[in-house]
């Protein structure tokens, strides 16, 4: 890649000179990430003729444009396959003056069927280094951030430098009362829908012919949280999903079986708590263990989303409405003096 700067009065011009293959990977089907750079920078205007890129505009702007193509451009000739999401998380990660984009995000944890699984935003890689240090981690954030597929990630890696023995995936089945019980089949056919999603993800990372042998020895395990009682789980990479939906006395009892050599990741997402009543054992355990030695809470949030970019917009829309809620609940609860004096009437 060449670059050079053409002067162009109180404006700035940079070309950026790429190679063919390159561009065509930069610019996406349909020019689709050249049009996330533009959004990403809305005052500089970005032009593309042949194998050059020509960025315009105030000089701060453009400086930063180039930073970001720049970045995007080493991450294409790393291998790294690039969407939407990986240029918004490149951006927020050189405004925030992170480091570099290319080397964060360039990591694989794994490669599985001719598809590398990394971190793909600033939030992501500090929750997966988190689970190389900590012996437990909570993944706490909303719905599209990849708390369970990382997590699951990083177990088969474990599993396949033998740093564990086994892998042990869980789940609470919160309708094993009154209507599981209407469901045909045995207890497993009737458990096995709730653990259907930890099954699609294993055959993802693994050999799908392998993943049954490995059930069936032992070495990975995807069982009902109900069904840790009373274990100690030795030299394992334990996975807890959903932990929103354990009560207290489930979630003390599953970080409990914690053995030597085993580490734990709990995720779960507060905000779509499922319980009938009762608090949540994810959000008591968050003020129970916050000071406590090798524990680490990672928070993800809307911008850790990996889905299409409506996921994230839809998650702060319903964590401003509930904010208002929350607000218009302790205003109604104040007594009108309380209120008065509060806003200094």
């Amino acid at each position: 890649m060449a670059s050079s700067e053409v002067p162009a009065g109180d404006a700035a011009r940079v070309e950026l000179e790429v190679d063919g293959v390159a561009m065509v990977r930069l610019l996406g089907p349909q020019d689709r990430l050249l049009s996330t750079i533009e959004k990403q920078h809305p005052r500089v205007d970005v032009l593309v003729r042949g194998n050059v890129i020509t960025l315009m505009g105030e000089p701060a702007e453009v400086h930063a444009a180039q930073e970001l193509v720049e970045e995007l451009i080493a991450m294409v000739r790393n291998g790294q396959e690039l969407g939407p999401v990986e240029v918004s998380a490149s951006a927020r990660i050189l405004d925030s003056k992170s480091g570099s984009p290319a080397e964060l995000l360039s990591q694989a944890i794994l490669t599985a069927r001719g598809k590398s699984i990394r971190p793909k935003t600033l939030g992501q890689k500090q929750y997966v280094d988190a689970i190389d240090v900590n012996t437990i981690v909570f993944g706490i954030g909303p719905a599209g951030t990849g708390k369970t597929y990382l997590a699951m990630a990083k177990a088969v890696q474990a599993l396949q430098r033998k740093e564990v023995d086994r892998i042990i995936l869980s789940r609470p089945a919160i309708e094993a009362g009154e209507r599981l019980g209407f469901l045909p089949g045995t207890l497993t056919d009737k458990i096995d829908p709730y653990l259907r999603p930890l099954y699609d993800a294993l055959n993802e990372m693994m050999d799908p012919e392998l993943v049954p042998k490995l059930l069936a020895s032992g070495t990975v395990e995807v069982a009902p949280l109900a069904y840790m009682r009373g274990r100690t789980l030795n030299n394992s990479f334990i996975v807890l999903d959903e932990a929103q939906n354990t009560t207290p006395e489930q979630m003390k009892m599953f970080l409990t079986r914690l053995g030597f050599g085993s580490r734990m990741v709990i995720t779960g997402d507060v905000t779509q708590v499922d319980l009938p009543a009762g608090a949540s054992g994810l959000q008591l355990v968050t003020k129970v263990l916050a000071d406590i030695d090798d524990i680490h809470f990672a928070r993800l949030t809307s911008a850790d989303v990996v889905r299409h970019t409506l996921v994230g917009q839809i998650v702060d829309a319903y964590t401003k409405y509930d904010a208002e809620k929350q607000l218009q609940k302790f205003e109604s609860r104040e007594s009108p003096r309380k209120r008065d004096r509060r806003f200094g009437r």
